[in-house]
């Protein structure tokens, strides 16, 4: 029998109904770790189910570090204005504006990220493995993991959120659109700094 503590407890920190952490909690076998990864991978189905929706509504967050010196603007976008006004969402902009402001992502995504760009890290990470001796598929393997990491230093979506390095901005958003039911979007941001 699961404790209405526990399911008190998940909901508190997923946000995610009653009947889907009774079913996530029955899945694991009462494991609240296994029931939370469930709920996470649940949240990852709906949002690749709502991702074609159209977001014409939103917001706009701003964040302006009590120094004065850096300041960020992110705009999200959901489908309906009920939405926007939701604690949840607003809550959730404002983490993404402090995430940019203390990680400075220079990209959201990593399809963003110039050509020369990657062109010119694949040639770095190339001449340091060749350095080492290393080459052909062991240093393309190396060279695509060092991408990734490159991605994930650079691209907002695949950062790790700073407040837990567990989770990515791009899963926080996930379980964000399988909790609310919409289609959510990180469209831009900026960061300025003096």
């Amino acid at each position: 029998m699961i404790s209405s503590e526990v399911i008190k407890k998940l909901r508190e920190s997923t946000g995610a109904g009653m009947n889907d952490i009774k079913a996530a909690l029955d899945e694991a076998g009462g494991d609240e770790v296994k029931a939370v990864e469930i709920l996470r991978k649940n949240g990852q189905k709906i949002a690749a189910k709502k991702a074609d929706r159209a977001t014409r509504e939103g917001l706009v967050e701003s964040y302006i570090h009590s120094s004065g010196k850096l300041g960020v603007l992110v705009s999200i976008a959901c489908e309906t204005d009920f939405v926007a006004l939701n604690e949840d969402f607003k809550k959730f902009a404002h983490e993404v504006a402090l995430q940019i402001a203390a990680s400075a992502p220079q990209y959201l995504t990593p399809e963003q990220v110039p050509a020369e760009v990657v062109a010119k890290e694949k040639e770095i990470y190339a001449e340091q493995l060749a350095k080492e001796g290393k080459s052909g598929e062991m240093a393309e393997k190396i060279i695509e993991g060092k991408l990734q990491k490159f991605y994930s230093e650079v691209c907002l979506l695949r950062q790790p959120y700073i407040k837990d390095d567990k989770v990515t901005i791009e899963q926080l958003l996930q379980e964000l659109i399988g909790k609310i039911g919409e289609n959510i979007q990180i469209k831009e941001f900026v960061r300025l700094s003096l």
